[in-house]
């Protein structure tokens, strides 16, 4: 390739022996294995845009490093980056057709993270999700019957489990203390949709530790008439997608497999119209869906929830802000958020999507579009406030906050 082309994947630092490496992640999953490189290497991978030649590559360096860099070398990190699939190419192109037609063929969705995020022993799995329950800051590992009613929403975090831990328990603690759903409409967040489509559906059941989490693809196929748009042009994104895995594997821990079916839905990001600021509702896919799967939800005979799986703010250098996330901004972040979740208490779509349009989502908060669909199908009904966390990040710099909230 004389035009290398680096595919759109994740750059960090890392220390390793008292010197500073650049990390390569591809989020999505198809390039499976991270990959390290030296300073000189990632200078020149940040090359590879596709307008450089290799003398230009050469040119860049020199200029950069004072010294000569041999056609050699910029083959074989050509060849190694390509072999591992972080390159836009032809071998890339292949491979991804690859594991699209693989995953689409299977009728479960395995669990991707498994091993990573969460322990894939079930005795293991389910002893530290145990632990997430437990006080202070949980609600307790036998949450209490109340014999209320089927809450019509649960918001939970999509934040890795370990750092999530408390709210997660509670979202989970309220759908075991109340008459379990039949029905869960999970409404994830879609952090690698690009696509003209903002929804993405799956047929596929999810598998956990636990068990096999089952899809109503009943539901799906009828939603998917409904809808106006291709409801499974993207559906490869669940292949990787944590924020729907991470709520059936607490669905599984929490209500087991059986006795329920789920909807898994991605939601990709609402950035246009938080942009214009124009009310989602009057983009034509999103009122379709509304229209779609609010029907569907009115016509049914057993118990729904609507599950959105999503965080809130992302402040900090990792997230491409020119400042240090400290207490401060902690405090300050926890301020600003605690005045949105006043407008999910209060069941109001709208204005919870312009205290995010206001100032150009400027805490850049992860999860807004399956947030505002949940609320614009639930509106009017009043939300609760179960727990609020925020995780520091001291090593970039940053920090996440995230919360869970109940809707009756």
């Amino acid at each position: 390739m004389d035009h290398p082309i680096i595919r759109a994947v994740e750059a960090f630092p890392i220390d390793h022996d008292g010197q500073t490496y650049i990390c390569l992640r591809d989020p999505t999953g198809l390039a499976p294995e991270p990959i390290m490189l030296g300073m000189g290497a990632y200078f020149i991978v940040t090359l590879f845009d596709g307008r450089n030649g290799i003398r230009d590559i050469q040119a860049a360096f020199a200029k950069r490093f004072g010294e000569i860099l041999e056609t050699e070398k910029i083959d074989q990190l050509v060849l190694a980056l390509d072999g591992s699939h972080f390159l836009d190419s032809p071998s890339f192109s292949a491979h991804e057709r690859a594991v699209r037609d693989e995953f689409l063929v299977r009728s479960n969705r395995p669990a991707a993270l498994a091993g990573l995020c969460y322990y894939d022993d079930p005795a293991s799995a389910r002893i530290e999700l145990a632990t997430f329950f437990d006080p202070p800051e949980g609600p307790g590992r036998t949450p209490s019957a109340t014999g209320r009613e089927t809450p019509a929403g649960i918001i939970a975090p999509h934040i890795d489990p370990r750092r999530g831990a408390a709210a997660y328990a509670h979202a989970y603690a309220e759908l075991m203390s109340r008459e379990q759903p039949e029905l869960v409409i999970i409404l994830g967040t879609s952090h690698y949709g690009a696509g003209p489509e903002l929804f993405s559906a799956t047929r596929k059941d999810y598998v956990t530790p636990f068990g096999t989490v089952p899809t109503d693809r009943d539901f799906v196929d009828q939603l998917a008439k409904l809808y106006s748009g291709d409801l499974f042009a993207d559906e490869i994104l669940h292949r990787s997608e944590h924020s729907i895995e991470f709520q059936a594997l607490f669905l599984a821990y929490a209500l087991g497999v059986h006795g329920y079916h789920t909807v898994p839905i991605l939601v990709s990001s609402f950035h246009e119209m938080i942009g214009t600021r124009t009310s989602p509702a009057q983009d034509p896919r999103v009122r379709s869906m509304l229209d779609a799967l609010g029907s569907m939800i009115a016509r049914e005979r057993r118990k729904v929830t609507v599950l959105a799986a999503v965080d809130f703010a992302h402040v900090g250098r990792k997230f491409g802000d020119a400042f240090a996330a400290d207490e401060r901004t902690a405090e300050d972040v926890k301020l600003q958020d605690l005045a949105l979740i006043e407008n999910i208490r209060r069941g109001d779509p709208e204005g919870f999507f312009a205290d995010i349009a206001k100032d150009g989502d400027a805490r850049k908060i992860c999860g807004a579009a399956p947030l505002y669909t949940q609320l614009a199908l639930l509106s009017g009904r009043q939300g609760r406030l179960l727990k609020y966390g925020i995780a520091m990040e001291p090593q970039t710099e940053s920090c996440v906050s995230f919360a869970s909230l109940a809707i009756d």
